[in-house]
């Protein structure tokens, strides 16, 4: 076979987004562009990789083997391009990094810092939930993921850097609001505004109520965490939020920290990378950032 780089990364692009179009704009070319570039990658496999039904692209057997081979190799492409940098005594390169929604109300910041002391330095962050954010270090999309717990996966290493609590919190006028020492069993009486399934908060609400043998009433799900917030404050139901994340609406007194016994839930925000990868010289700055000056850089 003869394949090429662009037909390794028009065909990645596409089994990424399950759209030619997203592809096209992600590489900026043109879609018809982006498809001849699949049709040669076909004539070479002499498989078809995809497949459509109607406006939705599907990846054939073939072309889940492909993904996984291309994904490999265009991740030693970019390596080599990484080495050779540092090899000339360049400072640019690249960083990918993966983070949970709630990080993305401190890891900005974090690399606001980074871009500051490493500018030709392309950076790039991909904010989704806890279940895609560790698929993407699974498939090393992504040099490293912050997240707000541990996975247990064998193919990943996480390394605390900062503290994470979770706390409860409901709008300020609240029957509990006022209240100095609530027991757990009256969080029965109250409903809950969830996250949607793969949500890292939502799993640890679910195993907190479950540890604690209480009963769980959910109310309405939530598509993000700054819609949780909304709800919250619209009285639709309690919620539990990394304090973090909802560090401004209790300083501004648009939410009220329950005060529970047992709670806060003490956490960490981990640092979660491939097992065994091998780090540019870019991503190992920033992971150095993360473990060594991320309290210091947030005052958390």
């Amino acid at each position: 076979m003869h394949l090429t780089l662009r037909q390794l990364q028009c065909f990645s692009a596409v089994a990424r987004n399950l759209s030619y179009t997203k592809a096209a704009e992600e590489l900026h070319l043109t879609q018809p562009a982006v498809s001849m570039q699949i049709r040669q990658l076909e004539q070479q496999a002499g498989l078809a990789l995809t497949e459509q039904f109607g406006k939705q692209v599907h990846l054939t057997e073939a072309g889940e083997e492909v993904y996984r081979y291309a994904r490999s190799i265009l991740h030693q492409v970019d390596e080599m391009d990484d080495v050779l940098d540092r090899l000339k005594g360049s400072s640019g390169g690249r960083l990918k990094i993966a983070a949970i929604s709630s990080a993305n109300y401190f890891a900005p910041r974090l690399l606001g810092t980074f871009h500051e002391r490493f500018p030709e330095v392309s950076v790039s962050m991909d904010v989704t939930n806890q279940k895609a954010v560790l698929q993407l270090v699974i498939d090393n999309e992504v040099d490293m993921a912050i997240m707000g717990q541990p996975p247990k996966d064998s193919h990943v290493e996480a390394i605390p850097f900062m503290e994470n609590p979770l706390v409860i919190v409901a709008p300020p006028g609240h029957r509990l609001a006022s209240r100095k020492r609530i027991q757990l069993k009256e969080l029965e009486k109250e409903v809950f505004l969830i996250r949607e399934p793969g949500s890292g908060t939502r799993g640890a609400m679910e195993r907190f109520f479950r540890q604690q043998k209480l009963k769980l009433t959910t109310g309405m799900g939530m598509g993000s965490l700054s819609s949780v917030k909304q709800g919250v404050q619209a009285n639709l139901g309690l919620a539990l939020l990394p304090r973090n994340a909802v560090r401004d609406e209790l300083n501004y007194g648009h939410l009220v920290e329950l005060k529970i016994r047992g709670l806060p839930i003490k956490r960490h925000w981990y640092v979660v990378l491939h097992k065994g990868k091998r780090l540019s010289v870019a991503a190992g700055e920033f992971r150095s950032l993360l473990i060594d000056e991320a309290v210091d850089l947030l005052g958390a």
